[in-house]
């Protein structure tokens, strides 16, 4: 069975200078983050998320991540990886009910999925 995707609700951007990005995200968007920390910086614009992440994170990303909004994050899973693509992240809960993971599609983009319950 095929999930649809609803649509990108996240946008993760790897920085390498957390304070610098934070001003300039600030003045992009007209609106201060709702979400600053030492680790994560996030804003909430017109309905998306838009993360810093310092040097990557844990994820070690390199370019910016769009998570796609799934209905069954398990389901959209093993339909990515019978299609072809391979993990990155595996599954897991980052907290307030949200679930996320990462896949690698053949030309080695990466693809967020992230579930909220």
């Amino acid at each position: 069975m095929t999930t649809a995707a609803k649509g990108i609700k996240t946008v993760l951007h790897p920085v390498s200078d957390l304070a610098t990005a934070t001003a300039m995200y600030t003045a992009l968007f007209g609106v201060p983050p709702q979400i600053e920390g030492t680790y994560y910086v996030g804003f909430e614009v017109d309905g998306h998320h838009i993360g810093l992440v310092p040097d990557g994170g844990p994820q070690a990303i390199t370019t910016p991540v769009n998570y796609w909004e799934v209905p069954d994050i398990e389901a959209k899973l093993a339909e990515l990886i019978a299609a072809g693509a391979t993990v990155k992240q595996p599954l897991r809960d980052v907290g307030q009910g949200r679930r996320v993971a990462e896949v690698i599609d053949l030309d080695g983009n990466i693809l967020g999925l992230l579930q909220d319950r």
